[in-house]
């Protein structure tokens, strides 16, 4: 499939999940149990011990706490890639307060519709939610200190251009935190081919190499990974002709600031 095949069909599977039930349900997404290969641990981390968490905004989607380990600060102008139906943004908003400002930013119609119906609730005057794409971002250069992401990257067929769009969107000395999924050895040829396992966050993975190859290429410093987990998996999703000791699908929180 082409990089636009590809977006299409994370579209559709996510602009389903924000308008069915399987939303509340934490059953789709960034989970497997939507994927046509069974028997994925789920990737989801429980948000509902943070401030500003609004059950209604959380989809069991994402594969980590990125907000945990990104110091967001009082007054601090943040950026959610991928932000769905908001659960990130509004524990950000928590921490930027009223002097801050939170954009929200995915190409899903039905997932900005629920993020909009959410923020009315919370009646937050600093959060926006705008359509668009990771790769070609419609904000202007050098204007958010911090820039989150929770399994969304992985789902980007141009890593590279996201994080070069990243890099260009943030301000000196700002810094990302980004929560996604990697590999650690090699995907079989099924899994590489799976359009389901893609958009449920597997078959789309970089290596843990080519995801800070990605990150070194820009120039960004200080890279620390603050956390990483191995993600149990059914057989036949790695090439059986490696020795697979260690490998494995991982989630990882991993951080670096623009100097």
């Amino acid at each position: 499939m082409n990089p636009s095949e590809l977006k299409i069909i994370v579209q559709e599977k996510y602009g389903k999940i924000a308008s069915s039930d399987e939303a509340s349900s934490g059953s789709c997404g960034c989970t497997p149990a939507c994927c046509s290969t069974e028997g994925i641990s789920t990737f989801n981390e429980s948000y509902d011990h943070l401030s500003g968490y609004l059950p209604d905004a959380d989809l069991s989607l994402g594969c980590g706490i990125p907000v945990e380990y990104a110091s967001v600060r009082p007054g601090d102008r943040v950026l959610d890639l991928g932000s769905g139906a908001g659960n990130d943004c509004f524990v950000a908003r928590a921490l930027t307060g009223e002097t801050g400002h939170v954009t929200g930013l995915d190409f899903t119609e039905q997932m900005l519709l629920k993020a909009e119906e959410n923020r009315k609730k919370l009646g937050y005057t600093n959060v926006e939610f705008v359509r668009g794409d990771i790769e070609m971002m419609p904000f202007p250069d050098n204007s958010y200190d911090v820039v989150l992401s929770n399994c969304v990257l992985n789902l980007v067929p141009d890593k590279q251009k996201a994080f070069s769009e990243i890099f260009r969107v943030l301000k000196g000395g700002g810094h990302f935190t980004v929560s996604d999924v990697v590999i650690k050895g090699t995907l079989s040829d099924r899994a590489r081919s799976d359009a389901e396992l893609y958009a449920g966050c597997v078959s789309g993975a970089s290596t843990m190499e080519q995801y800070l190859g990605f990150i070194q290429h820009y120039g960004f410093t200080d890279i620390k990974i603050h956390k990483q987990k191995k993600i149990e998996l059914p057989d036949g999703i790695l090439d059986p002709s490696e020795n697979n000791e260690g490998n494995g699908v991982y989630s990882i929180t991993i951080s670096a600031i623009k100097p």
